[in-house]
């Protein structure tokens, strides 16, 4: 979020002034033919009017009357491996930035590359998702709101992140698995079933689905831009008046 400071409304005071005084210069000699007299007109103008924009930017700081306050909110996009919450969050995020909103993304694969050792345990995941609702709270104290999409299969550290951060809204990005089979273009469920990757969510692992998720996005019925719409609409309504 950006405030104007002093400086910065002192000068596109003056950027403004040397602009218009220009104009009220040419104008002044256009009609009286006198150089000196224009410019005299010119130069008390400018400092007069460059103290009363100031003192104006200034006093419309600290007016309240037609400003919308938003409160951050928190998407949260659960589902199975490969059910498509990186991409309708993504297509999500870009629709909310353009209602010029302080919004950031969150995504897992991002938050792991920072920190490669979290691991995959139940412990673990449950301990990520905590510093993962820390990093949100401290954004949301900040007036930011988040856009963030992690598998968390589990349905204690979902309540722990409701628990944690301010209007929490989960996303189930519902998919059935066979569907997120055939969307794996890496091979990440070949290899859980080969038994390479431990403690994958669906297959060697639970993904326990939501059962108070604010938003249900069912991919096997909706496509992406439906998906999205529903969901900006539904932050719209509630958050964004």
């Amino acid at each position: 979020m950006y405030k104007d400071t002093n400086k910065r409304s002192i000068v596109k005071g003056i950027s403004w002034r040397v602009f218009a005084t220009t104009t009220t210069v040419i104008i002044i000699y256009v009609f009286f033919g006198r150089l000196d007299l224009a410019v005299a007109a010119g130069i008390i103008e400018t400092f007069a009017k460059v103290a009363l924009y100031w003192a104006h930017e200034r006093a419309w700081v600290k007016v309240r009357w037609g400003r919308k306050k938003i409160d951050p909110f928190n998407l949260w996009f659960t589902g199975l491996p490969l059910s498509g919450k990186t991409t309708i969050a993504d297509k999500v995020y870009a629709e909310l930035e353009k209602l010029q909103i302080p919004i950031e993304r969150i995504d897992s694969k991002d938050i792991r590359d920072l920190i490669p050792d979290i691991g995959y345990s139940r412990e673990d995941r449950n301990r990520h998702m905590h510093r993962i609702g820390n990093l949100i709270r401290t954004l949301q104290k900040n007036s930011i709101s988040t856009v963030a999409s992690f598998v968390s299969p589990y349905k204690e550290s979902r309540r722990a992140i409701r628990e944690m951060v301010k209007n929490n809204v989960v996303v189930y990005v519902k998919a059935d698995i066979e569907t997120c089979k055939k969307r794996d273009y890496k091979g990440a469920y070949a290899k859980a079933l080969n038994g390479e990757y431990q403690n994958f969510s669906g297959v060697n692992d639970v993904y326990e689905e939501p059962t108070h998720a604010e938003i249900v996005i069912d991919t096997d019925k909706l496509s992406i831009d439906e998906s999205v719409q529903i969901i900006v609409k539904y932050i719209k309504k509630n958050y964004v008046k």
